[in-house]
């Protein structure tokens, strides 16, 4: 878990804490640590208070969104950073349309896993 740059926080359009997403996904904030922990989910400390915050669009009725935490490990693998895969999955990128985050949420997580695998070349 990591603080997180301003650049970087101006990116993600919405953040929860960890029991907003416990509620969301009907489970217990243990459980969401557990999640993050195990790479499933990026958790970073904002805010004045330095609570963990998680981007609102990893989640989607009710669940962790499709095909998040296999890019996640994609991108893990290729050696980024907490920090750079919440840059590199909320910039825009023309050949989606969107954020790769966009077409997670809406998806298209293929065409994102694709685009991943592509860095590691």
């Amino acid at each position: 878990m990591t603080e997180i740059d301003a650049k970087i926080d101006a990116l993600v359009p919405a953040w929860l804490t960890l029991p907003d997403i416990a509620e969301r996904l009907s489970v217990e904030v243990t459980r969401v640590r557990q999640l993050v922990k195990e790479g499933q989910l990026i958790a970073v400390r904002r805010g004045e208070n330095r609570v963990l915050q998680v981007p609102a669009e990893f989640i989607g009725d009710g669940k962790v969104v499709k095909g998040l935490a296999g890019t996640l490990t994609l991108l893990r693998d290729d050696g980024f950073s907490d920090e750079e895969m919440l840059e590199w999955l909320f910039t825009p990128d023309p050949s989606l349309p969107g954020t790769p985050a966009q077409a997670l949420h809406e998806n298209r997580g293929t065409e994102v896993k694709r685009r991943a695998q592509a860095l590691a070349v």
